[in-house]
């Protein structure tokens, strides 16, 4: 480039050239500074399905750990220790069902677990390693792009100089662009400095008119892009994302040559407007979302406090105990709605929570053992009365045995309640042994009288009655049989010979009122845990998928128990129908049952 230029066409380099390019990285920088924490929780996190899908990630991650930001391995942990805990929750309430004690109950030690904290371990030494050899690069590119500016000062103090050596002036501006990144800190008064010595050799340049002409031209194309992609960023919605490309859409307008000076504030102005609403939605999207985890936080408080206001010291009965376990399980399902919390205080209130729960099922648990215990000792008094009762059943000491009898029916009043699987078979024995007794003796001391004739009557007439509703039916079915069961009860003793029969033909009756009642009732209860699944999600599926469970594991013990029994005598033949009619019932509950769980499928 030694070839003399008129100086008639020797541009000098315009003023603007200076203040275009360095008011862009400056601009830059401070986005970035401001911004620097806001980066690091903004990327999007993953959601994951399982501990499975973690893992993999994670195992994607250590392959290219730089895309590995805080944010992303926070996710992964969240996600990783919500479906460790759930697996936890999980074998706790296995451990539960299955007749264990709670406070007995060993978290196990999942597999899964050290590989997910080596893999961690591993991917942060990975990031450490990169990060140190990027900023050794960093400093390697300073080191470098001091040089280039040495060197072209050189170029630039002498007007000769550098017009014989263009090509190299060129060259080292290209390299400059080229190179990599340096540190933050420096890169504001490095570009300066180059800005300021490429001004300087533009200055003192002969070139050609129409070459400059060409840069200007070239530069402003690429300025018009830059600038077009800016103002296509301030409407994205992704507003993360946004501000990520408006960092490399300064890093390219930062390393563009200048434009013509008349061109200068228009093109600058246009790519700063775009860039100021960009880094304003930023702004504002974290100032929401931080806005947003305070709400949450305080919903979140309100909860728990809701929880630890509850006071233990009213609830005496099961069904109290269980009013409120319901009530603390909605605040749990109300828990789940609300988002994150902010990032300091969202372990924290988390684990008030779980406290506040923990101690309310603790000491329902521990209620339960008690009642449990209490049932088990009343069972075994009754079981006693029981063995007695049947052993004066056969007496013919009338007398005595009366007053004996009667003694034990006052002592069994004092005992309090027993297991509901177990609470009508007692009585029906205990109350069993005594009639046996009384019956014999009404039989042997009475024959036969007008009473117990007309008595027979009535006796029958109820039976007619409850026929007549189990034909007809009725809106108030339950209060009907209770009225005529009521008024049987009233109706005395009828003539010995007749009363076997007359009882089984009233039983049947009322054991067939029941059915319908029993199959309408529990049709209700299956269509209202149907209900609450629509609006409450899979949980009502499960308890239905219990319950079905359960009623299996019924019907195989009673039919187990039933293989011990036997027809010979007319209490074995008595019981044995008995627990038929329970197999029965409890199938019917199973074909509903059955039946609601496949219309929660659909």
């Amino acid at each position: 480039m030694s070839e003399q230029v008129d100086p008639q066409l020797q541009v000098a380099a315009p003023e603007h050239v200076a203040n275009d390019v360095t008011e862009a990285p400056t601009t830059a920088v401070e986005v970035a500074a401001n911004t620097q924490e806001d980066n690091t929780s903004a990327s999007a996190a993953p959601k994951f399905a399982s501990q499975e899908e973690v893992m993999a990630h994670l195992k994607t991650l250590l392959e290219s750990p730089e895309t590995a930001d805080r944010t992303v391995l926070e996710a992964c942990k969240s996600n990783f220790y919500r479906f460790h805990n759930e697996i936890i929750a999980k074998a706790r309430q296995q451990f539960v069902a299955e007749g264990h004690e709670e406070a007995d109950f060993v978290a196990p030690k999942l597999p899964l677990e050290e590989e997910f904290k080596q893999l961690l371990a591993d991917i942060k030494v990975r990031r450490a390693e990169i990060a140190a050899k990027a900023e050794a690069e960093r400093q390697a590119n300073l080191a470098r792009k001091l040089e280039i500016i040495e060197k072209l000062k050189e170029l630039a103090a002498d007007a000769e100089l550098i017009d014989k050596n263009y090509d190299t002036f060129k060259a080292l501006q290209t390299e400059w662009k080229e190179l990599g990144a340096i540190p933050a800190e420096r890169v504001t008064d490095t570009w300066k400095s180059f800005q300021h010595t490429v001004e300087q050799g533009y200055d003192l340049l002969r070139m050609n008119h129409e070459m400059r002409e060409y840069d200007f031209k070239k530069n402003l194309e690429i300025k018009t892009r830059l600038c077009e992609a800016a103002e296509q960023l301030t409407t994205s919605d992704n507003v993360i994302d946004a501000f990520h490309q408006l960092q490399q859409l300064h890093a390219e307008y930062r390393e563009t040559g200048p434009v013509a000076k008349e061109l200068r504030d228009e093109v600058w102005s246009r790519f700063k407007t775009a860039s100021t609403t960009i880094n304003k939605r930023h702004q504002d999207f974290f100032i929401a979302q931080k806005q947003q985890e305070e709400e949450n936080l305080q919903r979140k408080t309100e909860i728990c406090e809701r929880v630890e206001a509850i006071d233990l010291a009213p609830l005496r009965t099961m069904n109290d105990w269980e009013t409120v376990a319901q009530q603390i399980i909605a605040m749990q399902a109300e828990w789940k709605t609300i988002g994150y919390a902010p990032r300091k205080a969202n372990q924290q209130i988390f684990e008030r929570f779980r406290t506040a729960c923990d101690r309310f099922f603790i000491a329902k648990s521990q209620f339960n053992k008690e009642m449990r215990e209490t049932f088990a000792a009343n069972l075994a008094k009754k079981t006693a009365l029981c063995e007695k009762a049947e052993q004066l059943s056969e007496s013919t000491d009338w007398a005595a045995t009366t007053k004996q009898l009667i003694a034990l029916q006052a002592e069994w009043k004092t005992i309090g309640s027993v297991p509901n699987k177990a609470s009508d078979t007692v009585w029906k024995r205990f109350s069993k042994a005594c009639n046996t007794f009384f019956d014999r003796k009404k039989a042997a001391n009475n024959t036969g009288s007008e009473e117990e004739t007309a008595n027979l009557a009535k006796k029958q007439d109820i039976i007619a009655r409850l026929q007549q509703l189990i034909a007809e039916g009725s809106d108030n079915l339950h209060d009907a049989v209770k009225a005529l069961q009521a008024e049987w009860n009233e109706v005395g003793h009828v003539p010995f010979k007749k009363k076997e029969q007359i009882y089984q033909a009233y039983r049947k009756a009322c054991d067939t009122l029941y059915d319908t009642l029993h199959e309408e009732a529990g049709r209700r209860r299956i269509d209202n845990m149907v209900r609450r699944a629509a609006s409450q999600g899979g949980n009502e599926r499960q308890r239905l998928q219990r319950a079905l469970d359960e009623k299996r594991a019924e019907i195989a013990n009673y039919e187990t128990n039933l293989s011990f029994l036997t027809a010979k005598s007319k209490s074995g033949s008595s019981l044995v129908a008995d627990v038929e009619r329970r197999i029965e019932l409890l199938k019917r509950d199973l074909a509903l049952l059955t039946e609601k769980i496949a219309q929660l499928g659909e």
